[in-house]
C-alpha cells in the first residue's frame, strides 16, 4: 500500500523522519512530500507560494532514511494532501500520515492544526489518514512514538469501515516509562492557551502557554498529563441534523 506523509513543522523535522522510517518499517510505500518550512496552526488550509501559477517543490534528501528521497513544497500540509490524493507526487496514495508533531494535538484546538488539518483533508477525499503528535515542543524520546504509530498503522491498514481520522498523541517519555495506549475523548480545551496583553495603535500582544486547566477524566489532555498516549477518532466535516432549518427555507418560485 501507498502512503503519503507530510507534517506541518516542515520538511527538516526529526518527527517527519522518525514517521518515514516507521511506515516503511510496516509495510508502506511512503511518498514523502512536506511543506518547505514551519506551517504549524495552518489547519486545513489551502495555501502555497505559487510562481506564474506553478506550485514550487524542491527534491530533497532525507536524512537518517537511507535510499529516500522527499519533496520539499512550497505550500500547506492540506493542501499538499489536496494535491498529493490526485496524483501530484506520483501514484495517489492509499493512506494519508501527517505527524510526528513537535507539541501535542489535543482537545478542541486539533481545528488549529496543520497536521490534523492535512489528515482530514484525506478524511474528505475518502482516504484513512493518521495523525501522530508527540507531547513536547522539543521531542527527546522518539521511540515512544514512532512504537505508538506503528501499532497504530497497523491497526488502520487492517480496519474495514468508513474512512476517519485516528489522532494519536504520546507524551514524551521513554518506551519503559510509557503507561500504554487509551481511548480518549477529546477535551473542552486545547494543550496551550492565549493570552491578549500590550494593546497599543495598530497592534496588540499575544503569547501561549501550557494550560493548567483541569481536564475532565478520561480525555486525551488528562491522559497524556497521566503518562498515557491517546488515541481519538475524528471524522470529516458532516452535515448536522440536530437543528431544525425549515423556517429559513424559502422559494423565490422562479
Amino acid at each position: 500500500m501507498r502512503a503519503l506523509i507530510t507534517n506541518d513543522d516542515g520538511i527538516d523535522s526529526g518527527g517527519l523522519r522518525t514517521l518515514v522510517r516507521t511506515a516503511v518499517a510496516c509495510g508502506l510505500e511512503a511518498t514523502v512530500a512536506a511543506p518547505d518550512g514551519e506551517r504549524s496552526g495552518s489547519s486545513a488550509s489551502l495555501s502555497a507560494l505559487e510562481s506564474q501559477g506553478r506550485l514550487l517543490i524542491e527534491e530533497r534528501v532525507l536524512d537518517g532514511v537511507p535510499g529516500m528521497t522527499a519533496l520539499s513544497v512550497h505550500a500547506s500540509p492540506a493542501l499538499i494532501v489536496f494535491v498529493g490524493v490526485r496524483g501530484a507526487f506520483g501514484p495517489a496514495p492509499d493512506v494519508v500520515l501527517a505527524g510526528i508533531n513537535h507539541g501535542p494535538n489535543t482537545g478542541q484546538a486539533v481545528l488549529h492544526s496543520g497536521t490534523v488539518g492535512a489528515a482530514l483533508t484525506a478524511v474528505t477525499h475518502d482516504l484513512p489518514a493518521l495523525a501522530v503528535s508527540c507531547a513536547a515542543a522539543q521531542p527527546v524520546h522518539w521511540k515512544s512514538p514512532a512504537l505508538v504509530a506503528g501499532r497504530a498503522i497497523a491497526w488502520l491498514l487492517a480496519y474495514r469501515g468508513p474512512p476517519f481520522v485516528l489522532n494519536v498523541n504520546v507524551p514524551d517519555l521513554p518506551p519503559g516509562r510509557l503507561r500504554g495506549v487509551r481511548p480518549a475523548a477529546l477535551a473542552s480545551f486545547g494543550a496551550v492557551q492565549a493570552r491578549i496583553g500590550e494593546r497599543g495603535r495598530g497592534y496588540l500582544t499575544t503569547t501561549f502557554s501550557e494550560t493548567s486547566e483541569e481536564a475532565g477524566p478520561g480525555s486525551d489532555v488528562a491522559l497524556l498529563r497521566q503518562g498515557w498516549a491517546t488515541i481519538t477518532a475524528l471524522e470529516g466535516p458532516t452535515g448536522s441534523e440536530a437543528v431544525d432549518l425549515t423556517q429559513l427555507a424559502w422559494d423565490t418560485g422562479a
